[in-house]
């Protein structure tokens, strides 16, 4: 019955011994040496500053808002035209096929009262050119908007700073993740190892009599579950460096090399304290510079109630002739020219221009309340983010000696078997813990490192 059983199991074991050889060749292959086989355009190293730094010269996001930035200062041209000198140019030519007439009474040509005489005072062809200049002497809202100018390009270069302080966030986020991991990787082929040596030694007792069939084949399932763990965290790797590439602005068919290191002491030793300040946060900032352009909108609109004044000069040209040719060789060319000065005084509008004040104080009073809502955001985000770093700090110790503690009992566990003093219930089991351990000490690093650039994000120090 025995020798039946163990022939009818013999090619399930096969099979998984097959099965681990080839997910091990898969496994063992490296990101980099599967990027080689990749096509590729570059090969990038980079530190995180680097990788900031790449991100914020190409990311599509960075670009957008610098693109906004150099839209307003064209904005800014538009403004400051409006106080420069306007000269336009005029020229035209007519000729009459019917030369309107003027109709006069009869009395004027010594014909009856009642009767109209019709005159033509025009010539058959006309032709005229001239030069234009208008100056505004004074004009309150251009005034206005020649002050606010610089504070509404302030405006856009801190909303490009708050998109890359996101940015960065997000990237920092996941350069480390993508470090831890490398060192996970690592550890699962330290496990590998251990599994592999752990199958060859029991497969030796085995063929002495000093273990059975299953405790081979256990060890060979551990093998495998490494094997398809380890394939499945490559993968993760893979996809979390095109989501990298994706954020950076990088082409996915570049290759992305990650030069920097994380370690448990890099996160340990990160003290947070209470000193921060509002205006470190650049959401807040922007509030600010929002409510220097509210003041402007007010100002704007106050000036309306002011006369404007402009200068205006002209120079012209005017030419009669019967044919083409007269005005052609300019035998009747008459000029002309003058000077005015304007004044607009406002009288009544309907109440448009107060209508227009309330409305901007109204704005202001909604930027003003928007301002304290900040403060309590920020305050809630830092205190949130202190929280949640000193519970992913005392969480990452215990993992951490969790860890080490578990690695300590399988090695135990480990020796007992081999000496033939354990069982294979008990290294299964002690492997798994110490798998489970690994793992959960990840997490605990990858959650104390996100809070960690939370808490700098938080405090506008990111």
């Amino acid at each position: 019955m025995n020798t039946r059983l163990n022939h009818w199991k013999r090619p399930v074991v096969q099979h998984l011994i097959a099965g681990a050889m080839f997910l091990a060749a898969l496994a063992m292959e490296s990101p980099a040496a599967r990027a080689q086989h990749a096509s590729t355009d570059s090969i990038h190293s980079f530190s995180l500053k680097e990788a900031l730094d790449y991100a914020a010269r190409n990311s599509v996001k960075v670009k957008n808002a610098l693109l906004d930035y150099e839209i307003q200062a064209e904005s800014n041209r538009a403004i400051t035209s409006q106080a420069l000198p306007q000269i336009t140019g005029s020229a035209g030519y007519t000729d009459y096929f019917q030369i309107p007439s003027t109709v006069v009474p009869g009395s004027f040509a010594g014909q009856p009262n009642k009767k109209f005489v019709a005159f033509s005072f025009a010539t058959s062809n006309s032709a005229n050119y001239g030069i234009t200049l208008r100056q505004i002497l004074f004009d309150g809202q251009v005034f206005v908007g020649l002050k606010a100018r610089q504070t509404s390009l302030d405006y856009y270069t801190k909303s490009r700073e708050l998109t890359e302080q996101g940015l960065r966030a997000n990237i920092t986020k996941v350069y480390y993740q993508l470090l831890l991991s490398k060192t996970q990787i690592a550890l699962i082929d330290a496990d590998i190892s251990q599994v592999q040596e752990l199958q060859h030694n029991t497969s030796e007792m085995f063929k002495n009599g000093f273990a059975e069939k299953l405790d081979v084949d256990k060890a060979t399932v551990q093998l495998t579950n490494l094997l398809s763990t380890k394939i499945q965290t490559l993968n993760n790797i893979d996809d979390g460096y095109l989501g990298l590439k994706v954020l950076m602005g990088m082409p996915v068919r570049d290759s992305l090399v990650l030069t920097d290191s994380l370690t448990y002491e890099m996160v340990r030793d990160g003290v947070l304290g209470d000193d921060y300040k509002y205006t470190d946060r650049r959401d807040y900032q922007l509030l600010e510079i929002n409510k220097k352009l509210n003041l402007f909108d007010i100002e704007r609109y106050q000036k309306q109630y002011i006369p404007t004044v402009s200068l205006q000069a002209n120079y012209a040209q005017t030419g009669y002739g019967t044919t083409f040719s007269d005005i052609y060789k300019g035998l009747y060319w008459y000029p002309s020219s003058f000077i005015a000065l304007d004044i607009s005084v406002p009288i009544f509008d309907g109440f448009n221009k107060q209508a227009n004040i309330r409305k901007s104080r109204l704005t202001l009073r909604q930027t003003e309340n928007n301002m304290e809502a900040m403060k309590i955001s920020i305050d809630n985000d830092v205190k949130q983010a202190q929280l949640k770093f000193a519970a992913a700090l005392a969480s990452l110790g215990y993992e951490k000696q969790n860890m080490e503690l578990a690695g300590s009992v399988y090695d135990q566990t480990r020796k007992k078997f081999e000496q033939g003093l354990g069982s294979n219930t008990e290294i299964t089991s002690a492997q798994t813990d110490l798998i489970q351990a690994q793992n959960n000490y990840f997490n605990a690093l990858y959650n104390a490192i996100a809070a960690k650039v939370d808490y700098q994000n938080a405090t506008g120090k990111l």
